[in-house]
């Protein structure tokens, strides 16, 4: 749920980010208003074909550019506060309690908006996977928070100084009329940056589900040598392009946006808290009311803003409901359908050592060469193995049955990425993981095989995959719509030779019909 959510949020802030700054040119004159619009647009569609090309040339310029950019939030803020130097009483937490004694139920709802001032903190544990904590901190309390502060104290104090700015927009009238442009050009390039970033974190998102066995594969594009989290997946980039327009498009402000921004995000706060209780007491093992004390703090403050933007549900919050349901039901689809499979060939699937007893018995013929057959489970013979000797009557000298299990954590080390066990007769039984921040690479497993002591060359080997043709005829236990939902699914995943990076001319698919 928090997935599907994340990725509501990442399909509106590049709608929204992109949007709002290029209102800044209704600030400079009235005749911009028709073509705002259409220049989000086009922007966003200039974001997503450059996408292919990896980030690690435009993220040379991000940090000089971020830099200047809460720099001149700060500045401007700072200015406008001299000018009102009382705006700094709103520091007594005295103000927020009477704000919401003298409001109630407005002043609740108004945290719907307020949450707003600290959208991008939900992204924060992405981040904290690249480059630590020491970083994060040091740019957050260094850069990121006092630039932010200071705009926002600023653009309190402007409205203390002309009530009416608030017709308009506060952060923009911050400006000198002579630097509108400018700051335009900035906000422009800033929102960029954060739709770059959530885009990312977005291809990072479907690479972890599709190793946790949550959506179905698809291709992924490795855009450096050097930086693993460099990653371009075309299938997600252009149905988030297409899903940023549609929005852009169909609500044309970001004021109308909002709704739909704020649920996506305090949804996914208020679901990280619920699992960091889990990690604290079951993972660290802290005391239950350590975990309730601190968990419950968090949710205090995560529950309220959520509270607030449900009840902007029907002003936009639906269209996120509506993106994320879509995006669970699918992954659990998904699930669920492995799972029918995994159980359908668990049944057809022989222990190993009667096999192999059985082989010893019979002596089929075994030709010249080397065999994978491909494996979901790390247990008993494939059904690709059996279905190949009813058909050919004669296996391989030799033959390794191969499993690619996900960890649960995000990199395997690379000397315990392969698992090898001599079963006899010429079999091997070779079992390969990988972190769900990672991608299989065949070339790299048959390579640790031979260091352990099984000469293996993946040109003259044979690589044996089943291929599914599944029929939604069956009794199991999952509705028809799901059936064909997953049927759909699978007929559209991305083939098994390119994802694991087979040599094409070297696989064998045998294909299995299959009633769920």
């Amino acid at each position: 749920a928090g997935a599907s959510l994340l990725y509501g949020d990442g399909i509106i802030t590049p709608a929204i980010s992109v949007l709002s700054a290029m209102e800044g040119l209704n600030m400079a004159t009235d005749a911009a208003a028709p073509y705002v619009v259409p220049l989000t647009c086009l922007i966003l569609l200039a974001l997503f074909c450059v996408q292919r090309y990896g980030t690690a040339v435009i993220g040379k310029v991000f940090g000089p550019i971020m830099i200047l950019w809460f720099g001149s939030l700060g500045t401007l803020g700072l200015l406008a506060i001299i000018e009102q130097p009382q705006v700094l009483q709103a520091l007594n937490p005295w103000y927020a309690y009477h704000y919401f004694a003298v409001h109630h139920l407005h002043g609740f709802v108004s945290l719907a908006s307020v949450v707003l001032c600290i959208t991008g903190c939900e992204a924060l544990y992405a981040d904290m996977g690249h480059f630590g904590r020491l970083p994060i901190r040091l740019t957050w309390y260094g850069i990121v928070l006092p630039g932010l502060v200071l705009n926002y104290y600023g653009q309190g104090a402007l409205l203390l100084t002309d009530p009416s700015i608030a017709e308009v927009n506060p952060f923009y009238a911050l400006a000198p009329r002579h630097l509108l442009y400018p700051l335009v050009g900035l906000a422009t390039i800033s929102a960029i940056i954060a739709s770059q970033a959530m885009i990312s974190g977005v291809y990072s998102l479907t690479q972890q589900a599709i190793q946790l066995g949550f959506t179905p594969r698809m291709r992924i594009i490795h855009t450096s040598e050097q930086a693993k989290g460099q990653i371009y997946i075309p299938t997600v980039n252009w149905l988030v392009m297409l899903a940023c327009l549609t929005l852009v498009l169909v609500f044309k402000e970001s004021t109308r946006l909002a709704a739909a921004y704020g649920f996506a995000v305090t949804a996914t706060m208020t679901i990280t808290s619920v699992m960091y209780f889990h990690v604290t007491r079951f993972r660290w093992n802290w005391p239950l009311w350590q975990c309730i004390a601190l968990v419950g703090l968090f949710l205090l403050f995560d529950s309220s803003f959520l509270g607030a933007n449900i009840l902007k549900v029907k002003d936009g919050g639906w269209i996120t409901i509506l993106i994320a349901s879509i995006i669970l039901v699918s992954m659990i689809t998904w699930r669920d359908g492995r799972a029918l499979l995994a159980k359908h060939y668990s049944l057809m699937r022989l222990p190993a050592d009667v096999f192999l007893k059985d082989l010893a018995e019979y002596s089929p013929q075994r030709t010249a060469g080397t065999a994978v057959f491909m494996s979901i489970t790390p247990d008993g013979i494939p059904h690709t193995l059996l279905h190949h000797l009813k058909h050919n009557e004669a296996l391989h000298e030799r033959v390794l049955l191969l499993s690619v299990v996900p960890a649960e954590t995000p990199t395997v080390p690379a000397r315990e990425r392969v698992f090898l066990k001599d079963l006899g007769q010429g079999f091997y039984r070779v079992r390969a993981s990988y972190g769900f921040m990672e991608s299989p690479n065949m070339p790299e497993i048959l390579d640790q095989v031979s260091q352990k002591g099984v000469a293996i060359d993946i040109y003259s080997t044979s690589f044996f995959l089943g291929r599914e043709t599944i029929f939604a005829t069956g009794d199991a236990p999952m509705a028809g719509w799901r059936k064909r939902l997953f049927i759909f699914m699978t007929r559209n995943a991305w083939n098994a030779t390119s994802y694991f990076k087979l040599p094409p001319d070297r696989v064998v698919e045998l294909g299995n019909q299959v009633e769920l």
